[in-house]
């Protein structure tokens, strides 16, 4: 019986070149230093055409900031404990490598146009930040 675990891995070792439980490489590595995390409620979150706006303009405002190191955009799941609010229509997380590059990101234009083109679409917005601790 202890045999069939070690096949298994060798199987996966060989079937997947980076191992069995490789996953594939982000194109940016998450930086701890700083975490900027962000939600968004949209005034018509059921609204198709206005979740299309939001999100391409989200993409795009990400996709050419200088400063943003790690980028994420996502949608709530169902909640199922008491615990997770699963009120907000979007999710955004990016990490910066200090303090200095995240007040850079608060004033670079992508991030003005972001606001000024997607504005509209949002009711309320809530953001967390952090510094990161020393392991």
């Amino acid at each position: 019986m202890k045999a069939i675990p070690i096949i298994l891995f060798l199987l996966g070792t060989l079937l997947c070149p980076k191992g069995l439980f490789a996953q594939e490489e982000l194109p940016h590595a998450f930086d701890p230093a700083f975490v900027h995390v962000v939600y968004f409620w949209l005034h018509h979150p059921d609204n198709p055409e206005q979740l299309q706006a939001f999100e391409t303009a989200l993409r795009n405002f990400l996709s050419n900031s200088r400063n943003a190191k790690t980028r994420f955009i996502g949608r709530p799941p169902k909640a199922t404990r008491d615990v997770v609010d699963d009120s907000f229509t979007y999710s955004m997380i990016v990490t910066f490598e200090s303090a200095g590059a995240q007040a850079a990101y608060q004033a670079e234009q992508a991030h003005l146009d972001f606001i000024a083109g997607a504005g509209h679409l949002w009711k309320k917005v809530v953001v967390y930040d952090a510094l990161g601790l020393d392991p």
